[in-house]
């Protein structure tokens, strides 16, 4: 399964860094609202601690 961003958040997305972007593609995630980004966001925030 490949990541999917919805264009409703794809403006949001594109503002992150080269590297956050890219990790957040790998873990082939389905991003249709800004809650499922927060979630992936907080999810790799929670990896790193």
């Amino acid at each position: 399964m490949a990541s999917y961003i919805a264009p409703g958040i794809e403006d949001k997305f594109e503002t992150l860094s080269v590297d956050l972007k890219n990790t957040i593609l790998e873990r082939n995630v389905q991003i249709r609202t800004m809650q499922d980004l927060i979630n992936v966001l907080e999810a790799i925030v929670a990896e790193g601690e």
